[in-house]
């Protein structure tokens, strides 16, 4: 009995634990022919890695903005603070405003954000 138990504790701390984001991504090889393949799969924040270009989401210019130092994107109709820890402070080869989002329990949170050129 108590083996069950312990099993089962187990499993319901790995599924708690592992963030539902993680378990998402989608690199489906689409893009396993660009010259930027690489330097996007080695782009991390100080949250971890990005994964991919594949994993993230192209961010229009009405839909990211800078005020009083922090960045915030909306997603899906709602405006989301980006972490100062997932600001990626690598010069942007691909130029365009890019974030790789997480969805979980609590909604919608950033991993990844590589700031484009606004113009």
């Amino acid at each position: 009995m108590a083996r069950t138990n312990l099993v089962w504790t187990s499993v319901l701390t790995i599924l708690l634990v592992v963030p539902a984001g993680t378990l998402m991504a989608r690199d489906d090889g689409r893009y396993s022919n660009s010259p930027l393949k690489p330097w996007f799969d080695s782009l991390k924040s100080r949250l971890g890695p990005c994964c991919s270009d594949a994993d993230g989401v192209a961010v229009a210019d009405p839909d990211w903005e800078s005020k009083d130092g922090h960045y915030r994107v909306r997603l899906e109709g709602q405006w989301i603070m980006v972490p100062d820890e997932a600001v990626i402070t690598e010069p942007n080869r691909a130029g365009r405003t890019m974030v790789w989002p997480m969805k979980g329990t609590t909604g919608i949170t950033i991993r990844c954000f590589l700031p484009g050129s606004m113009t």
